[in-house]
């Protein structure tokens, strides 16, 4: 089955901009200090109010567009730099130094976005001056007693759907990441249910061994079938989850927020159960899956220059890239507003 996929290209990859929240930094560091971050693309300052709730406005002030993130935060709003034109965190001007007048006016706004600290991460909502309906991705099993949690921030090379699409592929587990999860070898045929979820996508692979390589010793040592899940979720939630016992859970959810057409951050979410100590655990298995991830970011790096190089991508597809086209669709529906109907689960065959 071969597939033409479309070019990524700056204009594409707004088209594939899903509204929805986004994570924008770690909450610990967002402080009464600005900090720039870009959004697909779309410069954006966060800072701390006088009550020490989050706040995200556009970076431009309202007078003479200079960025805002080059200021301070005065009494817990955001003065400019240039000329000391401060703004609250919804974006209402509070002062205009030197004007005899009242500083609030409409036309002096800087346009803001909603902001909610949620389980160890500031989320920003995409779409200015807005209340979102919905709260942001609620992590599973994040810091619940008997779970070792771990929180890494990650700039992968690629655009959002090839960070999700590599973040849920098995297929090149044996190459890139041979010896340490799965081996190019004794493959056994797996059933793979691929089935729609409330706001994205799910694959469920059925019959399942432990994988092969350090990473399954760890949280398996025992063997046996594992019971493995791969989601994604609009507009941003990658997560792959397995069950190796009763004992052994790990769920990774990675929280992906596109700063360029080229670059997207990764904010990974791993909460892992396991029959060893949790300080053992985390002395033992962070550095397996932190070389994991070097890994990917190394093949996304080429992968992206590659694309690059000829002008944008012409990928060939089979049955086995399971949720890859089905992101690219989730995401390119999303972002133009249609909202399709659950499509018939489907089951197909995959040698692991």
């Amino acid at each position: 089955m071969n597939e033409p996929s479309p070019v990524q290209s700056d204009t594409e990859s707004k088209a594939n901009f899903a509204p929805g929240w986004y994570v924008a930094a770690t909450s610990a560091n967002v402080t009464s200090r600005p900090m720039s971050f870009l959004l697909n693309g779309l410069p954006l300052v966060t800072f701390r109010d006088a009550t020490g709730r989050g706040a995200a406005l556009l970076d431009r002030c309202a007078h003479r567009n200079a960025p805002l993130s080059a200021g301070r935060v005065i009494d817990g709003n955001i003065r400019c730099h240039y000329h000391g034109w401060e703004f609250d965190g919804s974006g209402t001007c509070k002062a205009v130094p030197g004007l005899c007048g009242e500083p609030e006016h409409p036309g002096r706004r800087v346009p803001s976005f909603a902001c909610r600290d949620s389980q160890g991460w500031l989320w920003v909502y995409s779409e200015p001056d807005v209340t979102p309906e919905h709260e942001p991705y609620e992590i599973p099993c994040a810091d619940q007693p008997g779970y070792l949690t771990i929180r890494e921030q990650l700039e992968m090379p690629g655009p959002l759907d090839a960070v999700a699409e590599n973040a849920l592929d098995v297929p090149h587990t044996a190459f890139v990441h041979a010896g340490l999860f799965r081996k190019n070898k004794d493959r056994k045929a797996i059933e793979v249910v691929i089935r729609s979820v409330e706001g994205g996508v799910e694959a469920q692979f059925i019959g399942e061994q432990r994988p092969e390589g350090l990473a399954g010793r760890i949280l398996a040592p025992q063997g046996g079938e594992v019971f493995h899940w791969d989601r994604f979720l609009l507009p941003c939630i990658a997560q792959v989850e397995y069950r190796l016992s009763d004992r052994s859970h790990i769920i990774a959810t990675t929280a992906l927020t596109p700063r360029t057409p080229t670059v997207t951050d990764l904010f990974a979410t791993v909460a892992v159960k396991a029959p060893i100590p949790n300080l053992v655990l985390r002395s033992v298995f962070k550095p397996v899956a932190m070389r994991i991830l070097r890994q990917d970011m190394e093949i996304l790096r080429r992968q992206t220059e590659q694309v690059a190089r000829f002008g944008g991508e012409d990928f060939a597809s089979t049955e086995i890239d399971v949720l890859g086209l089905r992101i690219k669709k989730l995401l390119r529906e999303a972002a133009s507003g249609r909202v399709s109907g659950p499509q018939d689960e489907r089951q197909i065959k995959m040698l692991v």
